[in-house]
């Protein structure tokens, strides 16, 4: 019986020994970007997108998307084949936004580049429109090259003008990129986002992601590995830097990893929920730790915006010059609230009396309800698969405890 006991410690042993070497190897994984800067950088871009919500659909989009594949790549392209002015040029919003999307398919970015210019046109030579970087020197080349077209647009305007026709240009389904995309901010806006520990430990566990798929390929399994939004926040980011993305990626795993953003059915047993379960099982057996993580799990469908008709206000009210007034001021302040998210996970049930079927329900509730947390919530528990399960919700830290 000892020697069974200690045998077993022994296989434990060996087996955390072996999850730790498996970690330690994926963080040998070298990136040439650095991510938690770059991140950083990435959410303040996307929060200015999200500010101007006309790019996410309608005719602003399909603006935007012409003048990315008809001004920007043909002016990017040529300054990246012979130097138009010191230093980078500055993307337009609206044009940087469309990129942005084009290179999150880097397969068909690199594709497109190559086919268009010869090779891939590096984010190296275009400097975002959100940096404190003077724009002056793009405006001016940006006037002489294309003197019919401003330089920004009116992202509140729908008046089109000045098309022009071009050969030359990607046929990527650029709107459909937009659309799945343009959810993603809402799942990476909370604050804890750009906090730099947690987005250390976000790059540690992207590397991990990348060394999990490596080990796949090597075993020849197929298997649709699907990443937790802290990891997602990486993976896109280091995709914004092509040239960097395709050496490190190839270096790590021997060809370009492609990022498949087309599947966003969440059912229970379609290609995403399957992919994360075995992604979770498998990450959990190769590192011994968990893979679901607080703050990096899907948060729901983003609220729908407050829509505001201007075709219906007053047009001498509207005409009038806006000046900040402190009147009323206190109706509209919001008190800023402090929120903590929690995620409980069952790992394990045990001592279930003999030939219980159906499921177990664990319930969670607090003895002061707040504003998030204000009913019960319940986990189900399967009893003859002893399947696991985790919920997520967020409430305030104070009013009593969770039961």
């Amino acid at each position: 019986m000892m020697n069974s006991l200690k045998l077993l410690k022994d296989l434990e042993a060996d087996m955390k020994r072996g999850q730790e070497l498996e970690w330690e190897e994926a963080q040998k994984l070298a990136i040439s970007v650095d991510l938690v800067t770059s991140a950083k950088q990435h959410l303040r871009f996307l929060a200015e997108v999200d500010r101007n919500r006309t790019l996410y659909d309608g005719p602003i989009l399909d603006r935007a998307i012409y003048r990315y594949k008809h001004y920007w790549l043909p002016l990017l392209g040529k300054h990246t084949e012979s130097t138009i002015l010191e230093g980078p040029l500055v993307v337009p919003l609206d044009c940087e936004w469309i990129w942005h999307c084009h290179k999150l398919n880097p397969v068909r970015y690199k594709a497109d580049c190559e086919e268009l210019y010869g090779r891939i046109l590096d984010n190296k030579n275009g400097m975002s429109a959100i940096s404190p970087t003077c724009r002056r020197q793009t405006e001016e080349i940006w006037k002489r090259m294309y003197p019919y077209e401003p330089y920004e647009i009116n992202m509140s305007s729908q008046f089109l003008k000045n098309f022009i026709n071009s050969s030359m240009s990607t046929h990527y389904d650029l709107v459909s990129a937009v659309k799945r995309q343009s959810p993603f901010f809402y799942q990476v806006s909370g604050s804890h986002m750009n906090d730099d520990v947690f987005l250390e430990g976000a790059v540690a566990r992207y590397k991990g992601f990348l060394h999990l798929i490596k080990r796949n390929w090597e075993n020849s399994k197929r298997c649709f590995c699907v990443p937790t939004y802290d990891i997602d926040l990486i993976w896109h980011t280091h995709q914004l830097y092509p040239v960097s993305y395709s050496k490190d990626v190839m270096a790590a795993l021997g060809k370009i990893l492609e990022h498949d953003d087309t599947d966003s059915d969440r059912t229970k047993g379609k290609k995403l929920d399957t992919g994360f379960s075995r992604t979770t099982k498998q990450w959990e057996d190769m590192f011994g730790c968990r893979y679901w993580r607080a703050g990096a799990m899907y948060r729901g469908q983003a609220p729908s915006p407050l829509g505001l008709n201007l075709s219906q206000l007053d047009n001498q009210w509207w005409d009038k010059k806006m000046v900040p007034s402190n009147e009323n001021q206190d109706m509209v302040s919001l008190h800023r609230k402090t929120v903590m998210e929690i995620m409980i996970e069952i790992v394990g049930v045990k001592d279930l009396p003999q030939g219980l079927k159906g499921s177990l329900f664990v319930t969670i509730n607090k003895k002061q309800p707040d504003v998030f947390l204000n009913n019960k919530r319940n986990i189900s528990i399967l009893c003859n698969t002893k399947e696991k399960q985790a919920i997520v919700f967020q409430c305030e830290p104070k009013g009593g405890s969770c039961h």
